[in-house]
């Protein structure tokens, strides 16, 4: 059936708890899993005086700080992942990149690394405001491949 699950986090509960129940649903049918976390683009809103265009060789260390301190999460985060992977002993890879779109950089990654499921959690957030936006609705929109939804 599937061969290699997409685990994408966002480092929340929800998320958590998702791939927990996909890392068993990949151990009852033999499965490898790939977890992923999006690292967001930092925008100039995000720290207006680094991102700033006056570009100084303080803004780039602090830059270079900032990106590797998002590189420590996504990697904390990973490690969540293949922690619960080994305690049911399911094979599990882990990668992370940088995308301004995390459900874009969702379905690049599916298809780089040949996933022919992606099991995701959804936040549960209700009304139309909620969808509008939503990394789980765009991914089931653009993805060619099954998507589980865990809530």
């Amino acid at each position: 059936m599937f061969k290699n699950i997409l685990l994408p986090t966002d480092g929340s509960e929800i998320s958590e708890a998702a791939v927990r129940k996909g890392i068993q649903f990949a151990k009852a049918i033999n499965a490898k899993v790939t977890g992923l976390y999006v690292i967001p683009e930092p925008t100039a809103g995000d720290i207006w005086d680094v991102w700033s265009p006056g570009d100084t060789e303080e803004g780039r260390l602090f830059r270079k700080k900032f990106e590797s301190r998002l590189e420590c999460v996504a990697e904390n985060y990973l490690r969540i992942i293949e922690q619960i992977a080994g305690e049911f002993g399911v094979a599990c890879e882990s990668v992370y990149l940088k995308s301004d779109s995390p459900s874009d950089g969702i379905l690049k990654v599916a298809k780089e690394k040949g996933c022919d499921l992606i099991f995701m959690a959804s936040h549960g957030r209700t009304g139309i405001r909620a969808m509008v936006g939503s990394v789980t609705l765009k991914v089931l929109s653009g993805s060619e491949i099954p998507v589980l939804v865990y809530r």
